[in-house]
């Protein structure tokens, strides 16, 4: 059984999985997106620039968990159950993140943060229940349709910042603490909306986990390998120049309402073209897909570097190409894991795939802020563009692959 809520469900039970899978992932990571940003500047006006990307680097944590529990907990208990855990854990981490930022208590905020990031993980992850809902020929449609959601939390997600900051000054609270409190009520949301899913039916007897041969076997597979290898460089390319954004902003005194137009740029291209992605790479393939979405990597960390202080022009546009090229190798490669991986693999593997991406996004996002440090935002952009390349070999290398799907 692969991450799915039911086998060869119905048109209408089709429908109704996918309208509350795409209103919870919208809620989650509209309250990521929120957190996420604040506390990044949270912990910076804190402790510093050099220890900003530890905020991340939490939520990024909890994300890498999130994606392997949910896969364990749809094995057992069905999808239904296993999102409304994750998602709650999101809700009491949103709370928690919230006490710290009211009260400038940074361990309450990172843990909260690890929390939040639980919920986001498991919401990723619900790609794959989209996938599995639809014949093999639209099946990075569906995934990439759930993907879309996320084009709420881009919209909402920047934009609400300074609005909740505000609405938390006039209770007497941090301005900052104000978009935390929105994404308490955001996971509230998610939680909720997660009821509406049908149920899981029978739930299949879990399966003995792999062995570690048996990991390594379908790692070296061509496909499986192009699509860890590609999502591992679009993640860390995009999550090392991201994470600094608004603290390039911050010091160059800009305020909240600039940090969040350049952040929707980026979270808009991140999302919103999701069902373009999907139709390319039913169209023309996973790895074309994929190609396609590493040269807009490279074109973005090219403009940041060119004019990392344009905030009216190339950072909008080249955190704009920043987020649509990861948003092409993401749906690409995940359409590659959907059509390549047999049933029984693919709970195992999409989330382990995930778990292993938002692990080293960890990296990438304490090392930020150390390459913010020594060497601006340029060097910044300029180790996401190198980073970005990595899957080029393996695009390039000849290998046995499915036919592109009319």
């Amino acid at each position: 059984m692969g991450i799915a809520l039911l086998k060869e469900p119905a048109p209408v039970v089709r429908g109704r999985s996918m309208t509350s899978l795409f209103i919870g992932v919208a809620m989650m990571t509209t309250a990521m997106v929120a957190a996420s940003t604040v506390s990044t500047l949270i912990v910076a006006d804190t402790v510093g620039s050099r220890l900003s990307g530890f905020a991340n680097a939490a939520g990024v944590l909890g994300s890498a968990a999130g994606a392997l529990g949910l896969g364990a907990l749809t094995a057992r208990r069905g999808g239904r159950s296993a999102l409304f855990t994750v998602y709650l854990c999101a809700l009491g981490g949103a709370l928690l993140a919230f006490a710290g930022a009211a009260g400038t208590a940074l361990s309450a905020l990172l843990v909260g943060m690890v929390l939040i990031g639980i919920g986001n993980g498991g919401a990723q992850v619900a790609r794959y229940m989209a996938a599995d809902l639809y014949p093999e020929d639209r099946k990075a449609f569906g995934l990439s349709i759930i993907v879309w959601a996320g084009t709420v939390g881009a919209l909402a997600g920047p934009t609400l910042v300074a609005p909740a900051g505000r609405f938390a000054e006039a209770l007497g609270l941090p301005e900052l603490s104000g978009a935390v409190l929105a994404a308490a009520a955001l996971t509230a949301l998610a939680v909720t909306v997660t009821t509406l899913l049908p149920g899981a039916g029978r739930v299949e007897a879990r399966r003995p986990g792999f062995s570690r041969q048996r990991i390594g076997q379908v790692v070296r597979r061509p496909a499986v390998a192009t699509a860890l290898c590609a999502m591992l460089a679009a993640h860390l390319a995009m999550v090392t120049v991201m994470t600094m954004t608004p603290l390039q902003l911050h010091e160059h005194d800009h305020g909240l309402d600039v940090v969040g137009l350049v952040l929707s740029a980026h979270m808009i291209g991140m999302f919103a073209l999701a069902p373009l992605s999907g139709r390319i790479a039913d169209l023309m393939g996973g790895r074309f897909a994929v190609g396609c979405g590493v040269a807009l990597l490279v074109a973005a960390a090219a403009a940041v570097m060119v004019a990392p202080t344009g905030h009216t022009t190339t950072l909008p546009a080249g955190l704009f190409l920043l987020g649509y090229g990861w948003n092409l190798v993401f749906v690409g490669s995940s359409s590659l894991l959907s059509r390549e991986l047999d049933p029984a693999e693919r709970s195992e593997v999409q989330g382990g795939v995930d778990a292993v991406v938002f692990t080293a996004s960890i990296v990438a996002s304490l090392a930020a802020g150390a390459l913010f440090a020594g060497g601006g935002f340029p060097l910044v952009a300029l180790a996401g563009g190198l980073v970005a390349l990595a899957p080029v070999p393996l695009l390039l290398r000849r290998g046995p692959a499915r036919t592109p799907r009319p």
